[in-house]
């Protein structure tokens, strides 16, 4: 089922999958990407082990708001208030929240800020952002290269966009996983037609970050899974070492082999692991 919360002039698009009596858990994707890449079997394997299961889209992703390419009009923190206003919206009082890359920044943020809804955190190829943080390695020379050379040679119509969104997503998602290059053209395509704008994506990287809770995550009280792959070249294994290490209980959760990505092979080992922790 498909709802739009709508608040203070923000519309965001959002889908719920499974019983909704039962225990949530809520689905925060990574920067410039909607919710369509919590793609729905996976949903529907968390469904099917007894989670209510919501998803949506970002500001700037999919269909909700959109904003100007280069003028976002919120703060990381709005970002993250977005997913308590979606709780709300379901009536959910507390959920598990699943954050994949700046969605896991996103939740460590929620995890404490409103600490009182959330009943666990799940963070898959999050970034490190707390003490020790300056000498951590980042994103590989290819990918830096890829997003220095952004806003050159923009793309003239539909075609090229898409061409120019599956090198990105070549140049982002290497790793030893087997790749379905027309299943992801497919997905990209679709990501593209859902979008108010697709160029306002890069807004979530003009976004500014105002409080201090990244640096805080030693004080998280909430259970916590780390999910990482040891070949991620967007934001390096150490990181989930780093957050597993740092959050007081929490749980590491190694995926071999893969990279910045959630993919298919992994759904059924990645559920298991959160059904684990997070038993319904």
């Amino acid at each position: 089922m498909n709802k739009q919360v709508t608040f203070e002039q923000v519309s965001l698009n959002t889908e719920c999958f499974g019983n909704p009596d039962n225990p949530a858990i809520l689905l925060i994707m990574g920067a410039a990407s909607s919710m369509i890449w919590w793609e729905t079997p996976f949903c529907q394997l968390l469904a099917d082990q007894g989670f209510f299961v919501i998803r949506y889209d970002n500001r700037d992703t999919g269909k909700s708001t959109s904003y100007p390419p280069g003028k976002p009009e919120y703060t990381f923190e709005d970002l993250a208030d977005d997913a308590i206003r979606v709780l709300d919206s379901y009536t959910v009082e507390k959920a598990v929240i699943m954050g994949m890359s700046m969605g896991g920044m996103l939740t460590q943020m929620i995890a404490l800020r409103h600490p009182e809804r959330v009943r666990g955190i799940v963070l898959l190829s999050s970034m490190y952002f707390a003490a020790g943080a300056e000498n951590l390695p980042y994103s590989s020379e290819e990918v830096n290269e890829f997003f220095a050379s952004f806003g050159q040679n923009e793309p003239e119509n539909d075609h090229e966009l898409l061409e120019y969104a599956i090198r990105q997503w070549r140049v982002t998602n290497k790793s030893s996983r087997p790749k379905d290059v027309e299943h992801i053209r497919a997905m990209l395509k679709l990501d593209i037609e859902r979008a108010a704008n697709y160029a306002s994506r890069v807004n979530h990287s003009y976004a500014q970050v105002t409080g201090d809770e990244l640096g805080r995550i030693a004080e998280i009280q909430t259970p916590a899974l780390v999910i990482h792959g040891t070949e991620d070249v967007v934001i390096p294994y150490i990181h989930g070492e780093m957050l597993a290490g740092t959050i007081p209980d929490s749980v590491l959760y190694t995926m071999e082999g893969a990279g910045h990505e959630l993919h298919p092979q992994d759904y059924i080992p990645v559920v298991k692991q959160i059904v684990s922790r997070f038993a319904p």
